[in-house]
């Protein structure tokens, strides 16, 4: 069984990057310097692909998709170390690999750097806000209406791509992905830790208010 989840966790991560980096490749090279266009190009597909990967393998893996949600599930106690570690690997394979498809299906050099800059407090902010926001809809959703959650997530991200200053990677391994392509959704390599260690800090903080928020109010507050 185990196989099986971490076949859907590499498979949905990859086809997510791929859909990231190629939507992006795309939106810059029709939207003729228009970068608002562009990122809407890239918003959208990206939202898309999210929905339709959720409802196809989340009853597989959970779609995490996302070491960042599957740090969060380990602390809810529903996944356990030794298969999240193993997810967040094949996760970040798949995202490398992603990227690398991308770069193929438009005719790109396979191997690149990204030389984009994402830097600044700014950024590291709104790091945390889009991951906070990405694991908050996801608990708060999940207890509400889980069958809802691939269109919650799907919407969400789209939306967080533009009330994000950094447009809403909220995820480590489309972080380390996005570090290896010199495109329109790239990221300088030396820019990503900080981006990955807002990730964590926003996912555990949103964990923390909705262990809080989402009690039962019959319950002691923790």
């Amino acid at each position: 069984m185990i196989s099986r989840q971490l076949g859907a966790e590499f498979i949905g991560t990859l086809i997510l990057l791929a859909t990231v980096v190629g939507s992006g490749i795309m939106a810059e090279t029709l939207a003729d310097g228009n970068i608002a266009l562009a990122l809407l190009c890239n918003a959208l597909p990206t939202g898309g692909i999210l929905y339709v990967l959720i409802m196809g393998l989340g009853p597989l893996s959970g779609a995490h998709f996302n070491p960042a949600v599957t740090l969060i599930f380990v602390l809810r106690g529903e996944i356990g170390v030794r298969p999240a570690i193993l997810y967040v690997v094949v996760q970040i394979a798949g995202a490398v690999l992603g990227v690398w498809l991308a770069h193929v299906m438009f005719d790109q050099s396979v191997i690149q750097i990204s030389q984009k800059m994402r830097a600044g407090p700014a950024q590291f902010a709104a790091e945390m806000v889009a991951t906070f926001g990405l694991v908050f809809t996801i608990l708060t959703v999940l207890r509400a209406n889980a069958a809802a959650i691939p269109a919650a997530v799907g919407l969400y991200i789209m939306a967080a791509y533009w009330f994000t200053a950094s447009t809403s990677f909220a995820n480590p391994a489309v972080t380390i992905g996005r570090t290896l392509t010199d495109t329109f959704a790239g990221i300088y390599p030396a820019n990503a830790p900080a981006f990955i260690v807002a990730q964590i800090i926003g996912a555990v903080l949103a964990y923390l208010v909705c262990r809080w928020l989402l009690k039962p109010s019959g319950e002691p507050r923790a």
